[in-house]
């Protein structure tokens, strides 16, 4: 994509005036006094600038970054190794769709392995905020590429869950960063099923190998398994096998199971990366179920 054609974070600090973020800079670092990995901003899309400053306590939204993010460890000596073509491209903005069946289940999808990026990783619907787009926008349009659900933006009570700062690679131990991303994780709710979403679901196969209704069940099981903890994974009664619809190259549905661990997995230091839920998600998921508990008045 152009470069002017994206739309890139800035950031703004003690009412100083916007700021590009850099790509080599922790924006979640950026608003911590402490080094702590989870924050509140508040965030605004204002002139195709996705805009982030700190929030009030208790009244932003989460951001947050794992322990293990590489910008946060990033040496001075691996920061000036990144090509000069990657430093320049600044933090770009991704809008992932936590969509809410009637029936309180979620929709994640399985990256086509032949993607660049996180392929092979369980996530939401979503992809990258495009020019003059509002983030519902850009979110809904996403969900109808990849998925074929088309759904009309008065009818879905939008609402922003948190903020995921994500970097590709997502360790340093699998190599220097070459994507970096402040995904805004949107809450969709849905009138429907999932089984008559089911039946409007055409997933394009280019992004999508695999789709998954999960209850809150399985989610609870999935957040229990968060990448660079080490606490026991809580899979309680949970069968050992998950229903999935694999999605054909011509992109025909077709019903399967996956292995329950695949959904527990967590994200290996070393050695090839595994088919799991990604930690972002996880994260995500993590802020849906305490929306469950504490739903808006």
């Amino acid at each position: 994509m152009d470069k002017m054609r994206r739309i890139l974070v800035h950031v703004c600090k003690d009412r100083a005036a916007p700021q590009r973020a850099h790509f080599v800079q922790s924006i979640t670092g950026h608003f911590s006094d402490c080094g702590d990995d989870e924050v509140e901003v508040n965030c605004s899309l204002e002139k195709n600038q996705f805009v982030l400053y700190r929030g009030d306590k208790g009244q932003g939204t989460p951001l947050k970054r794992p322990a293990f993010c590489p910008i946060k460890h990033l040496s001075v000596t691996e920061a000036a190794a990144i090509p000069l073509d990657v430093q320049q491209r600044g933090v770009d903005v991704g809008v992932a769709i936590i969509l809410q069946t009637a029936n309180q289940r979620v929709l994640l999808t399985r990256r086509a392995k032949e993607l660049h990026v996180f392929p092979n990783v369980w996530v939401p619907p979503g992809g990258h905020l495009e020019p003059d787009e509002t983030l519902l926008d850009a979110g809904l349009r996403e969900l109808t590429e990849e998925t074929g659900l088309k759904l009309e933006p008065e009818g879905v009570s939008p609402k922003i869950l948190g903020l995921w700062e994500s970097v590709y690679p997502p360790m340093l131990s699998r190599g220097l960063p070459r994507r970096h991303h402040i995904v805004v994780y949107m809450l969709l709710l849905s009138p429907l099923s999932h089984l008559q979403l089911q039946a409007s679901l055409s997933p394009s196969p280019a992004e999508v190998s695999a789709c998954l209704w999960a209850d809150s069940r399985l989610v609870r099981a999935v957040v229990s398994a968060m990448d660079g903890e080490d606490a026991e994974v809580q899979t309680d009664d949970l069968p050992s096998s998950v229903s999935v619809s694999q999605v054909s190259t011509e992109g025909a549905l077709s019903d399967s199971t996956l292995p329950l661990e695949v959904f527990v997995s967590r994200a290996p230091v070393s050695g090839p990366d595994v088919e799991r839920v990604s930690t972002g998600t996880k994260f995500a998921l993590e802020l849906w179920l305490r929306s469950l508990e504490t739903p808006d008045p």
